[in-house]
């Protein structure tokens, strides 16, 4: 079994390849404690000092027990991991080698260190660029801080340091002194007082030629290192000032030694005139994207292997996402390797100002390549035959920035040579891949670790670390997006003395984002995308704007435009290729949420006020006549309702059989809870409470009770809204369900007394007879079996006078049930054979199995563990092929019963794990009375 322990950042353990959980704080804190001194023993007193610090309860040892067993639990996968022992006086983590990050960044920084001692400056640079990169921030930072941890974080923190550091010398031995810089500025935001990183930052801005800020960085030094410590700077640091006053020729880049990598950069500059270097400043602190870098990379390695042919490389992405950063921060960090210079063209594809034309953009680079303003030619096609007879015979790196599309670019291409070419687009720029070959680089989002550390690197690790919650509540309201990310920062680092849940709840209901970013111009980038679209696509993606997300397919969208789905296509198409629209799995299609947000506010501004009404009607019936139907297909046997009748432009495709029915719940079942609401919200009262009914369909069996309990309480409300009583009454109902597995018996009483009268109102006896069955179910969990009986019989009687086939075999089931549970095994079989009959011969496969469930369980109590075994075995494949997860798991426990009793503990043992698994998936607390038998067993 391999596992990983991850420490340079938050905990994180893996067990071939899969994320650990790892329960509770104090687990996680024993965990750190024991890792933080593998194979050692560590005393039960300095445990219970991490986990208590000064107070520990009475009960210590005993919880320490408890945590040690959860550990086992969880490391082990269910089983009982051996790799924690107890030992004299405490405990020991069993660690291999490689299985804790520090140990393989340890090992990295140990080869960095020896071949820069070697003089191997390439072989450095990559051992120690990988030790750098496996931190994830601080080292256990999602823990609360403790001394005796703490101490040791602080050593982990010196030696990430160091190895920063020896980074730094490796990456200016090869001449990287842009990228080094920005580093160094990172570190020393942090650590302020590391003198050789200040020596190093003063070294690196000599090298890419800014002196004045590396005598500034000595100034800094010297300010930080009086206040906060009376010390003078060291004298290497006043040597090394001294130096670069007097520009001394050691000072120049040194030939590296060792082979791959990228060439050094050349220095010293050459002088103004020379060269042409046009890319501008690289944006400060750029996080993450080791992925993306990686793929531009390998445009470097092109030239090795087609020499005429011009590299080119198409980073698309939506507003916001970061490819401008990403590309200016890859293009300084290798511009060593083009000794041509660079060229750099803001192309403003979707700027408010005039796009740049490609004659405009080709008069800039001959000026930049030394053509005098009178040979330049007046047409676009002589400028580009004049542009690519000089770059044939150069290596240069040629930046294309915000174009608008591929025809933008094409005139701006090298013919051939050495050159490479990076162009960013909003547009996917499909075109430029097909007939250039341009290898296309798609940015998303960023992740969560690479949001924090943008965040840390505006606001500091410390503000965030004091506010972990707040600061992940800030990463999720922004999306991720980088954009949205920097406007939050730049907002919250003017107010340092703010609390971050200030801005966390400022930016948490999804109507105030834009606004809360008013200030970074949010809505003015994204304008620019909008105003570039067609007028169908525009009108489109404005309606898309009323849907509740998280995506939809190409049926939504066509309900939405009221057209049909050949005519949404082709906008569909435009808005995926302008990255409004992301295609995230064939056929379906998301938005980012600030852009939710932005076409929500231009589908509800004054002129398409009128619009909006009609658009919300035709997506609210789309839906609702497209999961009716497939409620029917999924539970046949439940007593219909009445929908309201479709509008006579529905166009859709409603599921026929039950696999497809299932398939349409599981892919919308998210869109679906969020529907609930936003109908109950905008007026669409009626359809709000019909979805929830449909939706219970696929939510109760699966015994997703959060779900249920949220869709049913907007859509009681909603039904109480316009005083629809058949829909007070059906959701009541649901409610009480809802209500009774999560425990709340009271409340679930109460909703079901309150739906018995509507349903007695209506003068509606199926209704009446579906909530004493459910009424009979509580009354069972509570204990009152007379009373359960006594709501069954009549449930039974009421079935019967309407001619209800399917709710009376059920019923029956359910008395047999509470016979079995009375002892009255007999009558119990007599019930449940009579209810299996009726379930055969009318097909009900999900009843089926419900009823066998009961059999088993009375023969169970019988002593007939055969005939159970086979009961429950049967059930268990009926309630699989249903797809009702919850009642295979509640089955699967009384399985596991029935093979104890016949001395198959394995098999037992097999049966409680899968019913744990599922009620884990489900998030349902029985799945501690599944493990809690298992422990039974050993």
């Amino acid at each position: 079994m391999l596992i990983r322990f991850d420490l340079l950042g938050p905990l994180v353990v893996c067990r071939e390849g899969r994320p650990v959980p790892l329960g509770s704080v104090k687990q996680r804190l024993l965990l750190a404690a024991l890792l933080m001194r593998p194979n050692e023993v560590v005393g039960t007193d300095e445990l219970a000092a991490v986990l208590w610090a000064d107070e520990s309860p009475p009960s210590a040892a005993a919880n320490l027990r408890t945590y040690v067993r959860g550990l086992r639990r969880s490391l082990g996968g269910g089983g009982s991991w051996e790799g924690i022992s107890a030992a004299a006086g405490g405990y020991r983590l069993r660690v291999g080698p490689d299985e804790r990050d520090v140990d393989r960044f340890d090992a990295a920084a140990a080869r960095g260190r020896d071949a820069l001692a070697a003089g191997d400056a390439v072989r450095a640079e990559s051992e120690l660029a990988t030790a750098v990169a496996m931190w994830r921030g601080a080292a256990l930072s999602d823990l609360p801080s403790h001394p005796l941890l703490s101490r040791r974080v602080r050593q982990l923190e010196e030696r990430r340091m160091v190895a920063e550091e020896d980074l730094a010398e490796a990456m200016l031995a090869l001449g990287s002194s842009a990228e080094v810089v920005q580093r160094l500025r990172a570190l020393l935001d942090r650590h302020p007082l590391r003198q050789r990183a200040w020596a190093q930052l003063m070294l690196g801005l000599y090298r890419i030629g800014d002196v004045a800020a590396a005598l500034d960085a000595f100034r800094q030094a010297r300010q930080v290192l009086a206040e906060q410590t009376g010390l003078d700077p060291a004298p290497q640091l006043t040597r090394l000032h001294d130096d670069i006053l007097h520009h001394r020729p050691s000072l120049a880049v040194q030939a590296a030694t060792g082979s791959g990598g990228p060439a050094p950069d050349v220095a010293p500059p050459e002088p103004l005139g020379g060269r042409p270097e046009q890319l501008p400043l690289a944006v400060s602190g750029f996080v993450g994207r080791g992925a993306e870098l990686a793929s531009l990379d390998t445009l470097l390695g092109r030239e090795g292997q087609r020499p005429t042919t011009v590299a080119v490389s198409a980073v698309s992405g939506m507003a916001g996402v970061g490819k401008t950063a990403l590309t200016l921060h890859w293009a300084h960090r290798v511009a060593g390797h083009f000794p041509d210079g660079q060229l750099y063209a803001n192309l403003r594809g979707y700027d408010e100002a005039d796009v740049v034309s490609p004659a405009d953009a080709l008069l800039g680079f001959l000026e930049a390549l030394g053509v005098p303003h009178g040979r330049i030619p007046a047409s676009t096609e002589a400028r580009t035959g004049l542009y690519r007879s000089l770059l044939a015979s150069r290596r240069m790196l040629v930046v294309l920035d915000n174009a608008r599309d591929s025809a933008q670019v094409r005139p701006l291409l090298p013919g051939a040579g050495r050159c490479v070419v990076v162009v960013t687009s909003r547009d996917q720029l499909s075109g430029l891949v097909a007939a250039e070959c341009a290898v296309p680089l798609t940015l998303d989002v960023l992740t969560p670790e690479e949001s924090m550390s943008l965040l840390a690197s505006r606001l500091g690790a410390n503000r965030l670390g004091a506010e972990p919650a707040a600061a992940a509540g800030i990463i999720a309201a922004t999306g991720r997006l980088p954009l949205a990310l920097s406007m939050a920062a730049a907002r919250i680092a003017t107010h340092p003395s703010f609390p971050l849940d200030a801005f966390a709840a400022e930016l948490q209901a999804a109507e105030a984002r834009l606004d809360v970013l008013a200030n970074g111009d949010a809505r003015r980038v994204f304008s620019w995308s909008y105003l570039a679209l067609s007028p169908d696509s525009a009108r489109l993606f404005r309606l898309l704007g009323l849907h509740p997300g998280p995506d939809l397919t190409a049926d939504t969208a066509a309900a939405l435009a009221g057209v049909p789905v050949p005519a949404v296509v082709p906008a569909l198409r435009e808005l995926t290729r302008l990255h409004l629209l992301t295609e995230h799995v064939p056929g379906r299609y998301a938005f980012h949420d600030l852009l939710r947000g932005y076409a929500a506010e231009l589908a509800g501004s004054s002129e398409h006020a009128e619009e909006q009404v009609a658009t919300r009607h035709r997506l609210y019936d789309h839906y609702l006549h497209n999961a009716y139907p497939a409620a029917l297909l999924l539970q046949p046997q439940w007593a219909p309702i009445d929908p309201v009748p479709p509008l006579p432009t529905y166009a859709g495709r409603p599921a026929t059989d039950h696999d497809t029915a299932l398939g349409w719940f599981t892919a919308e079942q998210h869109v679906l809870l969020r529907l609930v609401v936003q109908a109950a919200e905008t007026g669409f009262e009626a359809y709000a409470w019909q979805l929830a009914w449909t939706l219970n369909t696929f939510l109760a069996p699966r015994g997703l009770w959060q779900e249920q309990l949220a869709a049913q309480q907007a859509a009681l409300a909603a039904a109480e809204k316009i005083d629809d009583i058949a829909g007070q009454a059906a959701t009541n109902r649901l409610l009480a369900r809802a209500f009774t597995r999560l425990g709340q018996h009271d409340t679930a009483e109460d909703r079901l007394k309150r739906a018995l009268e509507l349903h007695e109102r209506l003068g509606d006896p199926t209704g009446q007879a579906q909530t004493l069955h459910n009424y009979c179910e509580l009354c069972y969990l509570g204990g009152r079996l007379d009373e359960a009986l006594a709501h069954g019989r009549e449930a039974l009687r009421l079935y019967r006078l309407v001619g209800n086939g399917a709710g009376e075999a059920r019923t029956l089931n359910a008395i047999g049930w509470l016979h079995a549970s009375t002892g009255d095994y007999a009558q119990a079989i007599a019930s449940c054979t009579e209810a299996l009959a009726r379930q055969q011969r009318s097909g009900d496969r999900n009843g089926q199995a419900a009823t066998l469930d009961s059999l088993g369980f009375a023969y169970h109590r019988l002593g007939e563990h055969g005939r159970a075994l086979g009961c429950y075995e049967e059930a268990i494949q009926l309630f699989r092929d249903s797809a009702d997860r919850y009642h295979e798991a509640e089955t699967l426990l009384r399985l596991g019963d029935t093979r104890e009793a016949l001395a198959d503990l394995p098999g037992a043992a097999a049966a409680w794990r899968r019913a744990a698994q599922i009620f884990d998936e489900l998030g349902d607390p029985a799945a501690e009375e599944a493990r809690h038998r298992l422990d039974h067993t050993g």
